[in-house]
């Protein structure tokens, strides 16, 4: 028997070739062991060598439940960003008017790209890397430039961001944010994440430090609005300027100007008007034949202005195109149709429909009330749009139809799959093909990205087939392909700047007209070569519309003008008339639907007029949070007049007034 290390370990054969365990206790030969005990002896003697006698308490990890009180509101700025430089510039000068400290981060860039893939997990997306990475970059600045210590830095910022589950991995944002901010060395920093089914995950005892009531969503409504109505607007202008920067110059002003109104709480309508006058100063041309390009895709590829999607609105631009962008509106209006849709679809579940957001319990009028608070809640959104949109110049607009998205895509792709922009991509695309919107349709979106993916790579090439009309353009992101992923959009840029050619020239054959006639008229007539001025939609390009406006002016007399309108309008009724008896028709047998529709809408009046708002808040902030981020206003007496002056179609006017 040896001894080593004070452990007896004894090698004795035993029978069968099998030798005896080493003893703690060495008792003897052949004596009859308790392996328990010897196990447990072991083990403490282990223990004690290796200095895990001591107690240790459970490892905690603060960062999963954050706590922003009232208390920290004063000393605490809020970190916000995640769509369009416009929109989080607005963001932050509606919340400051609410009384918070904010600060929008500014797009991400390459250097986020690379904070990202040093802390982010492997194989993520492009969004992720980006948007994770955009915000270590800013903390470690703060604390590297600005002279604040890491302690300071998580003490006295929060950033606040949206969250999801479902298909996409936009679902483990915030574990990303979680995982790179540790290991950046910001262990402890808050991440408010305000989820897309469950509101605001934050402190609630002391005081909630972010209020979601409803000034808080009225805010941000106004805030996603305006920056849609800026964005499309200068989007609109910059391709035809005759002095290169003087939209991006209007376009500042412009955000200054909206800025201040939102950070002051002042009438917001008066200073879309003011904004307006910025870009009508800019100079344009539109008679020179540009191709329009209309970007769908996933939400923040499309969204973001830099280099996520390696600059694409611009780079589009530089290549002569007309850029048409998705508002955040649309995205919106699109999750207001997803509740109507699922309502619906559910009602004749709800006895066993238990769900977050189940019908258990509602009841006949409880399920017509969330129906008609839908409704409500889509007609302020697109008539409070309608409003920034008359102040803010942007002229003959018009919101989808999601009924009919849907419709046109349910043959293609199912309506029930709600995987990135669920049927919205291919909707869009066919509708730019029907109904002549776009020359080009650009989808883009981030590598590996497996809704998108799956409709871009897969559906939309049925979708070509089927509409051969159609150019379409697939691209992805990865961060380093930059050079394939322009070279590729050119190739369908080439065809596309081929058709707003042609499709010009036709319009001038049409009507027996050459392009300095045009030009020699609208230099009499100031107010159709306004920046603002908008045709009505006849061809995809906006040189062609613009031609198909002034053309009658040219070839017919004052009567004829007057005789063409009488006839469309004949045909107008002709063709609505067997609609209008259908429609009446079906008013009829839907009349106890009607009345009970009637009911709720006028019991969700009542409510609101009692102020019973904060019941509806669960809902309204689901529907609002899903679109990653609201609704106030009264029609200044001067937009009308304003809209006149500036070029505003008759039926934009008639409208305003």
């Amino acid at each position: 028997m040896a001894a080593r290390d004070e452990v007896d370990v004894t090698r004795s054969e035993q029978p069968g070739g099998r030798r005896s365990l080493p003893l703690v206790n060495g008792g003897p030969k052949g004596e009859a062991l308790d392996i328990d005990a010897e196990l447990a002896a072991f083990e403490q003697q282990e223990r004690a060598r290796l200095g895990l006698g001591q107690e240790r308490a459970q490892w905690r990890d603060e960062m999963v439940d954050p706590s922003f009180t009232k208390s920290q509101r004063a000393t605490t700025t809020l970190l916000v960003c995640g769509l369009t430089m416009a929109h989080d510039l607005f963001v932050e000068a509606g919340l400051k008017g609410l009384g918070y400290n904010v600060k929008h981060i500014d797009a991400p860039d390459n250097a986020a790209l690379q904070y990202g893939k040093e802390f982010g997990n492997r194989g993520q997306c492009n969004p992720t890397y980006y948007t994770v990475g955009n915000l270590v970059k800013y903390l470690s600045d703060l604390r590297d430039k600005g002279g604040l210590t890491t302690q300071e830095v998580i003490d006295r910022y929060v950033f606040v961001t949206a969250g999801a589950c479902g298909p996409c991995r936009f679902g483990m944002y915030v574990t990303e944010y979680r995982k790179a901010l540790r290991d950046a060395g910001f262990d402890g920093f808050r991440v408010l994440l305000f989820q897309q089914t469950g509101g605001f995950k934050q402190a609630t005892g002391e005081g909630v430090g972010l209020e979601m009531n409803p000034a808080f969503f009225v805010t941000l409504t106004k805030a996603i609005l305006m920056g849609d109505v800026v964005n499309a607007v200068a989007y609109r202008i910059r391709p035809y300027e005759v002095e290169p920067g003087a939209t991006d110059r209007a376009m500042e002003a412009a955000k200054k100007i909206i800025y201040a109104a939102l950070a002051a709480r002042s009438n917001t309508l008066v200073a879309m008007h003011r904004a307006r006058r910025e870009f009508a100063a800019v100079q344009v041309d539109r008679l020179r034949p540009k191709p329009k390009a209309s970007i769908i895709g996933e939400f923040w590829a499309m969204t973001t202005e830099g280099d996520g999607n390696y600059q694409l609105q611009r780079f589009l631009e530089s290549e002569g195109a007309e850029v048409d962008i998705q508002l955040v509106t649309a995205w919106l209006l699109y999750m207001l149709w997803e509740g109507r849709r699922d309502t619906k679809e559910r009602q004749n579940l709800r006895g066993a429909d238990g769900s977050l957001y189940g019908l258990d319990g509602l009841g006949t009028y409880g399920i017509a009330k969330r129906l008609a608070t839908l409704r409500f809640a889509e007609a302020a959104a697109r008539t409070v749009f309608g409003a920034y949109a008359v102040a803010g110049g942007l002229y003959n607009y018009h919101l989808p139809d999601m009924d009919e998205v849907a419709a046109v895509a349910h043959e293609f792709y199912s309506n029930d799959l709600r995987g990135g922009e669920g049927h919205m991509e291919v909707g869009k695309l066919i509708l730019n093909s029907l109904k002549r919107k776009a020359h080009v349709t650009v989808s883009v979106k981030p590598f590996g990205c497996m809704p998108s993916a799956s409709v871009s790579d897969g559906v939309q090439s049925l979708i070509t087939e089927r509409f051969p009309g159609s150019i379409f353009c697939a691209v992805e992101t990865s961060g380093d392909g930059r050079v394939n992923f322009y070279s590729r959009i050119q190739m369908y840029l080439f065809k596309a700047r081929a058709a707003a050619e042609a499709e010009f020239d036709a319009a001038l054959a049409q009507y027996g007209l050459t392009k300095e006639q045009v030009e020699a008229y609208l230099a009499k007539h100031p107010r159709l070569a306004s920046p603002l001025f908008k045709p009505d939609h006849v061809d995809a390009g906006s040189a062609a519309d613009l031609v198909h406006h002034v053309a009658p002016y040219l070839t017919k007399s004052f009567a004829e003008r007057q005789l063409d309108r009488a006839r469309g309008l004949a045909k107008a009724v002709r063709e609505g008339g067997p609609k209008l008896v259908a429609g009446a028709k079906g008013l009829y047998e839907r009349a106890p639907e009607i009345a009970e529709r009637l009911k709720a809408d006028a019991e969700l009046v009542r409510d609101l007029a009692r102020g019973k708002f904060d019941e509806m808040l669960p809902l309204a902030s689901e529907l609002l949070a899903r679109s990653a981020r609201q609704a106030e206003s009264t029609v200044g007496p001067s937009a009308p007049r304003a809209a006149r002056a500036e070029g505003a179609p008759a039926s934009a006017v008639a409208a305003a007034e």
